[in-house]
């Protein structure tokens, strides 16, 4: 055969196998040299398609004959050579890193070794022709890593390059165009924007606005001098900390070269007013807000605009990326090339966890080992915004005892009094019907509570004008409206009697002059409290939050943290004291013990059997709970409904069906399906058919037309 070819295009353009490994090789070095690996970044980029070679492949891009494993032959030239990271990166390359398995599998398994075999014992298409075209480097191991849980990680993170460097190139060929070129906005000037942001917040205005500007001042500081490495930012609430926070980024990625900023937010309600603000600061360009609610298309309909944040969000070579810990953490432990594309962006980024005590606890270990392989080998800088910093140090310690944590802004850089804006005060068991009359009593008050269930049935209750329901059994957009409504009648001094799931803890921006909070972790306590005379122009003796034990017997999913946090309160007379989070933290941890911190076993796993690539994706999920997404057909989610009912499929129609679409867990779903209050379309998509289950005031009823009762 005169050249190998690797790629064909519509119109007959052709490129030869050789033509597209070195270029891949050239991409795949290039990435891979942010975290010193860009030797073994060539050699995964040269040998990815060695199986091309093959008269059978040749046959297949030619003739549309069979399909042919193309990725195992390169897997085994580098496994030959002594390159384990390579071979595995290779081997995943098209259907995602394999298990290791062991020596002894058969060649028909799908793991790394039974692919081994398979070439081994002579079963592959004949491809040795490559050897006249190129010759494959042997670079030394990483000499850095421990074998198994780091090489683990760095393999992933090789795989990445191979994954990015692969794609990039076929799709640059066969569009015939350079791909779409991301914004290069240098940390230079994004932090000039910061500057000329906050430029009006000096001198302050007040004691708070002094302590805000003396944080922030602290932040930017400490981000010109600190070198990469692991730190906390640990303010109280109102302390200015998403500003400071990315003062503290984009100071340190200047001064020391990095290229991205990432935050990692732990509720997907905050994320989107998050993005916004850091819109508002460094530009609508600079910014991809990343999470399951904003898809682009990269279908007919596509813009320029739509196709350039669709490949961001791939790659997420993005100046500033927001993020939730679903999307980061699920991706540091996935298998698949789509999800691991955008792990070597990773690398030389300053990643900042927004409430890092909020990550799940059954998979605690393995997300602080994760942070801690970021920052020990892959340039990575990670800052804890939280006021829990210290319960999670004896972790990282014990995964990098050579990292300390440094604080950026210790206590004795401002008046933590100054942000004492609440008393608190403890009320025992109250009934629905008697917290339903205290409520009732005052103008304006906040209720959270721990259930939808409770939500609903202490809402009932309240009569009058200004009473208030949220919760996530309501649709985006409605309770997007509501939020509006209540904010308008707080600032006219209406009334506004508010019931409401933990959901409006998650950053929402409110300020009540009373709050009630069920009896939770401590954390959720003081997120709520957090919702109390928000901007201090009240006495705190006159902000009053009020924690109250609900009817019936403590839920199970909750006990634990209601326990640690009745002990902490007890114990301490200033509950919102770094002393008292930590109390609450260090005992929640203990309480439910290391095992319950991996509760997949995934570390464990990871150290007994070879590279468990595949099986720790599967196991590792933060939410563990499925749910259905019902779209109710109200307001503009009609207009939209009816389009999906027509046939029209597009990402952009399903981004906006989310804004009208509840998420329920499958027992209720299944109680509604069977009483037939659903309508199921062809491409999975379920819509709420009796509108009589949606309320204006609570949103979906947990009850189906059957009146049977459903407890969530």
């Amino acid at each position: 055969m005169e050249s190998y070819l690797a790629h064909i295009t519509v119109d007959g353009r052709k490129q030869t196998v050789l033509q597209h490994l070195e270029s891949t090789a050239w991409r795949c070095s290039t990435s891979a040299r942010a975290f010193c690996a860009a030797d073994q970044g060539e050699l995964a980029g040269l040998s990815h398609d060695l199986g091309k070679y093959s008269n059978e492949f040749q046959n297949r891009l030619l003739q549309h004959g069979p399909r042919v494993d193309h990725a195992t032959a390169g897997a085994f030239e580098c496994f030959r050579l002594g390159q384990p990271y390579a071979a595995f990166a290779v081997a995943g390359h098209h259907s995602g890193l394999p298990d290791g398995g062991s020596q002894t599998d058969a060649p028909d398994s799908s793991s790394f070794f039974g692919r081994m075999n398979r070439a081994l014992q002579g079963r592959l298409p004949e491809y040795t022709v490559w050897q006249s075209e190129l010759t494959l480097p042997a670079p030394p191991l990483p000499n850095t890593l421990e074998p198994q849980l780091e090489g683990m990680f760095f393999t992933r993170m090789l795989f990445s390059c191979l994954v990015d460097a692969d794609y990039s190139d076929t799709a640059e060929f066969m569009a015939s165009r350079p791909g779409t070129v991301c914004p290069s906005t240098s940390m230079d000037s994004l932090m000039a924007r910061l500057q000329n942001y906050i430029s009006g917040w000096f001198p302050p205005k007040g004691e708070l606005n002094a302590q805000r500007c003396s944080i922030l001042a602290r932040c930017i500081q400490e981000g010109e001098r600190q070198t990469p490495g692991l730190f906390a930012l640990t303010v109280p609430t109102g302390g200015g900390k998403t500003v400071a926070s990315l003062a503290f980024a984009l100071a340190q990625a200047k001064a020391q070269g990095l290229s991205r900023i990432i935050y990692v937010i732990p509720y997907t309600s905050i994320i989107e007013q998050t993005a916004q603000k850091f819109r508002e600061i460094l530009g609508e360009d600079c910014v991809l807000e990343h999470h399951s609610g904003v898809l682009y298309d990269m279908d007919q309909e596509a813009t320029p605009e739509s196709s350039r944040l669709a490949r961001a969000t791939e790659t997420w070579d993005m100046p500033v990326i927001v993020t939730t810990a679903v999307q980061f953490f699920e991706s540091l432990f996935s298998c698949r090339p789509s999800q691991c594309r955008k792990l070597h962006n990773i690398a030389q980024s300053v990643i900042v966890f927004d409430e890092a005590q909020m990550l799940p606890l059954p998979y605690l270990r393995p997300c602080v080992w994760a942070i801690a392989q970021l920052v020990k080998h892959y340039r990575a800088s990670a800052v804890l915004c939280t006021a829990t910093q210290p319960a999670l140090v004896p972790i990282f310690r014990e995964f990098a005892p050579e990292l300390p944590v440094t604080e950026l802004c210790p206590p004795e850089q401002f008046r933590w009094d100054v942000f004492r804006r609440v008393t608190f005060r403890q009320a025992g068991r109250i009934t629905y019907e008697e917290l339903a009359a205290q409520l009732q009593e005052q103008d304006q008050v906040l209720c959270v509570v721990n259930s939808r269930k409770s939500a609903q049935e202490i809402f009932l209750r309240l009569e009058g004008e200004g009473c208030f329901h949220l919760s996530t059994l309501m649709y985006p957009a409605h309770r997007r409206a509501q939020l509006e409504e209540i904010r308008y009648r707080l600032d006219k001094r209406l009334p506004c009697r508010v019931v409401s799931t933990s959901l409006i803890e998650a950053g929402v921006d409110v300020d009540f002059p009373a709050v009630y909070r069920e009896e939770a972790g401590l954390d959720s306590i003081l997120q709520a409290a957090g919702r109390c005379n928000r901007e201090g122009k009240r006495p705190l003796e006159n902000s009053i939050v009020t924690v109250f034990r609900g009817e019936g017997n403590t839920p199970p999913l909750f006990a634990t943290a209601i326990g640690a946090g009745r002990e902490a309160m007890a114990r301490y007379e200033d509950i919102t004291s770094p002393e008292a989070v930590h109390t609450y933290f260090s005992n929640l941890l203990d309480l439910k013990g290391t095992e319950a911190q991996d509760a997949q076993h995934i570390l464990p796993l990871m150290q007994s059997e070879l590279f468990p690539f595949r099986t720790v994706s599967e196991r590792f999920h933060l939410i563990d709970s499925p749910t259905v997404t019902i779209y109710i057909p109200k307001e503009k989610g009609a207009e939209l409904i009816e389009r999906l009912r027509s046939g029209e499929r597009s990402r952009d129609l399903y981004r906006r069906l989310g804004q009208y679409g509840v998420s329920v867990y499958e027992q209720h779903f299944n109680t509604l399906d069977q009483a037939g209050d659903l309508e199921r379309l062809e491409d999975g998509s379920v819509i709420l058919s009796n509108l009589d289950l949606y309320s204006e005031d609570t949103g979906l009823s947990l009850k189906a037309d059957s009146g049977k009762g459903l407890f969530i």
